[in-house]
């Protein structure tokens, strides 16, 4: 009998076949079941609701656009999406920085003139409340993984390391770390499934 996991993966691949095949429908399948993952791991990078979901959708819009390029011999296609979260949510952390910089030598330009801020009180603090639920809800699943795993994830998605980057800094061999990750992102999948609603 096959187990979950398995299942769950085939369902993903037979949604990835659509994809490729042009069937829109397969994102759609795949949305429902990882969005929710998706947007607890940009969140728990980005620290902000609204730049979470500007990169979960552009991450499933590269899912659309990539499909044809998925190897499901490198891992499971939830661990594919994981990655394109991951490095878009780093990408726009680069972006925003860079943007600060240009920000903060204009304001200097301009003898120390600040903008004032955007949105109003309660839209924040809707966000920031679910924000906060979603970073609670990553963190105690991650603390509940191996720490071998948890290490390696939180090098990977709060640190920025590439997986030959993290087998460099734990001396380990990079078969095992991407075997911890695989297994770690599997874990966290079917714990942050339940707790936030994802349907499995």
């Amino acid at each position: 009998m096959s187990s979950p996991g398995a299942l769950q993966n085939q369902r993903d691949l037979a949604a990835v076949a659509r994809l490729v095949a042009g069937d829109e429908r397969g994102l759609g399948e795949l949305y429902d079941r990882h969005g929710t993952l998706a947007y607890s791991l940009a969140a728990a990078i980005l620290h902000d609701g609204p730049d979470a979901e500007e990169v979960v959708a552009d991450a499933f819009s590269q899912v659309w656009r990539t499909a044809a390029n998925f190897d499901p011999s490198r891992g499971s296609v939830v661990a594919w999406i994981s990655t394109i979260v991951r490095t878009r949510a780093l990408d726009l952390i680069r972006s925003q920085r860079r943007r600060a910089r240009m920000l903060d030598r204009a304001e200097a330009l301009a003898d120390g003139g600040t903008a004032p801020g955007l949105g109003t009180g309660a839209e924040m603090a809707d966000r920031a409340v679910e924000l906060s639920e979603a970073q609670v809800l990553v963190r105690r699943a991650l603390d509940e993984l191996p720490a071998p795993q948890r290490v390696a994830l939180e090098l990977a998605y709060f640190s920025g390391l590439s997986q030959s980057e993290i087998a460099e800094r734990l001396g380990e061999p990079l078969g095992t770390i991407k075997t911890r990750m695989r297994s770690g992102m599997e874990k966290l999948r079917q714990s942050l499934g339940p707790m936030l609603g994802g349907a499995q």
